[in-house]
């Protein structure tokens, strides 16, 4: 296989679609019985980065995971199914959505648990950022779901903004 097939200037969003499935054992959760917070979100990470993958071709580092929605509790004994996409891609930067359902294993209830925005960035052996190929939507979903990637990149660089400007204006407090 040559470069050019391996990493094309383009691929669709619906080649990037991961889904991964666990089951919620006893470690996994709280005192109450309930799925820990931090174990989803490590599921989460895990199924995103399935999806940059699948589009990059290439290494994957999670940078941000910009928002997460917890729905409702899920149990211990549920089955938990996670599927992801990239929803856009930038230069060298994806944005990955992650839906989570859990399913009641005895009465086979199927429920929305968790949803969550991710940004990965591929990154070549070097450990240098790598360009990754445009992500194309085909679907009316796809197509609100990329438009509205590029509303929360804007968002998430203008606040990194105002985090550095606090910052620059806490030191300068801090000098004087």
């Amino acid at each position: 296989m040559t470069q050019a097939e391996c990493n094309p200037a383009a691929r669709t969003i619906a080649s990037t679609q991961s889904e991964m499935t666990e089951i919620i054992l006893p470690n996994d959760t709280n005192t109450l019985g309930n799925l820990l917070g931090g174990r989803l979100m490590h599921f989460i990470d895990l199924t995103g980065a399935m999806a940059a993958y699948r589009h990059s071709r290439t290494n994957v580092v999670t940078a941000a995971m910009d928002h997460i929605d917890f729905i409702r509790p899920v149990q211990l004994g549920d089955l938990v199914t996670l599927r992801s996409s990239v929803n856009r891609a930038f230069s060298t930067s994806m944005e990955v959505g992650v839906k989570v359902w859990a399913e009641h294993t005895r009465t086979g209830e199927v429920v929305h648990v968790a949803s969550a925005y991710l940004v990965f960035v591929a990154i070549d052996n070097l450990g240098h950022r790598a360009r990754v190929p445009e992500a194309i939507p085909s679907t009316p979903d796809e197509l609100r779901r990329f438009e509205g990637a590029l509303r929360r990149r804007e968002h998430r660089e203008a606040e990194a903004v105002r985090r550095r400007q606090a910052k620059l204006a806490s030191v300068a407090q801090e000098e004087s």
